[in-house]
């Protein structure tokens, strides 16, 4: 037997229990998302007058008819149980505006029409989220909102998951025995990742505790959204694992030849650095070659010329080769600065001892140059009809890999 075939076999067990027992079912006054009515009630569905409104995993109904009875939304409650739809049907059978529906969530979501808000009061957990949250994005209206409740810690305080796996919980009956059950209690940050893997959009998520000091149960209240706009998106909320550095190298060419300084591990290299946080190609550039050499350009004095990759260890190496074509200043050391000494050096007598990185932006910007450095591949920004030409007036590749030239023949 699955996890959800244990837990409708459970949650029928439970609707006879009450039907058995006579359990009333009064009407509620606004939802009750958490344990003993916490929660932000019916305002956070928005309008729902003439909205089409599916209440998941609906148990007897008593949210959804209050929302058909009092907001005039058209209601499709629907449950998998069929004590329980027995149950709403016998309460609310004429109740305009509320259709109770027995039938397993994912095949309903997969054969209805789309809705304008679809909401869960703990029911969620009971569902494969990579079986229930594909099919919720998919008939959820595009601006639709999605509120569900899932349990967070147990009443024992066992907290939540990162293990997407089905785990053992208790359903207590009434003056009845125990039913086991199993349910997806899983981390918020878990179930975020899950709702953007499906193309929904987290916009609040909401710790609700049970008001009594020896109750240790929580639940967690999600307000999703589905885009408006077909969305791009991480894999997950997590930043990847580190291993690529991104980095730009910048060539100021004149008169007197190239721009280079001594690092003071010794190497000799071009103006550059790393990119920082939501920082642009062209703004680092201009941001680096400042810090470095005191010299100040615009951005729109920078041209991009390409991209080359490379490998150092298991670091991923991305360094953007860029022109600065008008600059003022002149360029001295700076303060705090690893580089020093700037000069210009003629092409015709490069320095020995180059920082592999300005080694291989000098090659991709004139391949005519002499330069050992490691291999690279090269990616050009610019067109062939801007491309930038050695001095023999040839254009450059528009695609290769940069690799160490070969030696000359005697």
């Amino acid at each position: 037997m699955t996890s959800e075939e244990t837990n409708t076999e459970a949650w029928t067990a439970y609707g006879h229990h009450h039907t058995q027992r006579g359990t009333p079912l009064p009407d509620v006054e606004r939802i009750d998302w958490g344990p003993g009515g916490a929660g932000p009630g019916d305002a956070i569905l928005g309008d729902l007058d003439g909205r089409r409104v599916l209440d998941l995993g609906c148990g007897p109904a008593r949210h959804a008819a209050h929302l058909a009875r009092v907001h005039r939304a058209l209601v499709d409650a629907v449950d998998s149980s069929p004590t329980q739809v027995e149950r709403a049907h016998t309460r609310y059978d004429q109740l305009p505006g509320l259709n109770v529906l027995l039938a397993d969530a994912v095949d309903h979501l997969h054969a209805a029409a789309p809705y304008d808000v679809i909401y869960s009061v703990h029911s969620v957990p009971y569902i494969d989220p990579h079986r229930l949250l594909p099919a919720l994005s998919t008939v959820l209206k595009p601006g639709g909102r999605l509120c569900f409740t899932v349990l967070h810690t147990n009443s024992h305080g066992n907290g939540p998951s990162t293990a997407l796996v089905a785990r053992p919980e208790t359903l207590r009956l009434a003056d009845g025995p125990e039913l086991s059950v199993q349910m997806w209690v899983l981390t918020p940050e878990l179930w975020e990742d899950l709702l953007v893997q499906y193309g929904l959009r987290v916009e609040s998520i909401t710790v609700l505790d049970a008001p009594e000091e020896d109750n240790h149960a929580s639940y967690c209240l999600f307000q999703v959204r589905r885009p408006v706009r077909v969305p791009s998106r991480p894999r997950t909320t997590r930043p990847p694992v580190a291993h690529a550095a991104l980095g730009v190298g910048i060539i100021l060419s004149g008169p007197d030849g190239v721009l280079l300084g001594r690092h003071e591990r010794h190497t000799v290299e071009l103006p550059g650095g790393t990119v920082e946080p939501g920082e642009s190609l062209s703004g680092a550039v201009v941001r680096e070659l400042a810090e470095e050499t005191g010299l100040t350009a615009l951005p729109a004095d920078v041209r991009l010329l390409g991209m080359l990759v490379d490998r150092v260890g298991e670091v991923v190496r991305v360094t953007v080769a860029a022109v600065v074509t008008s600059w003022q200043g002149t360029p001295a050391d700076r303060p705090d600065e690893s580089v020093t000494g700037w000069r210009w050096w003629p092409l015709d007598a490069l320095p020995s001892g180059l920082f592999e990185c300005s080694a291989q932006v000098l090659a991709a910007w004139r391949p005519d140059l002499l330069i050992d450095h490691p291999p690279a591949h090269f990616t050009p920004f610019a067109d062939t009809a801007t491309a930038p030409r050695n001095d023999r007036g040839q254009r450059q590749p528009t695609s290769r890999s940069v690799q160490h030239p070969a030696p000359p023949t005697n």
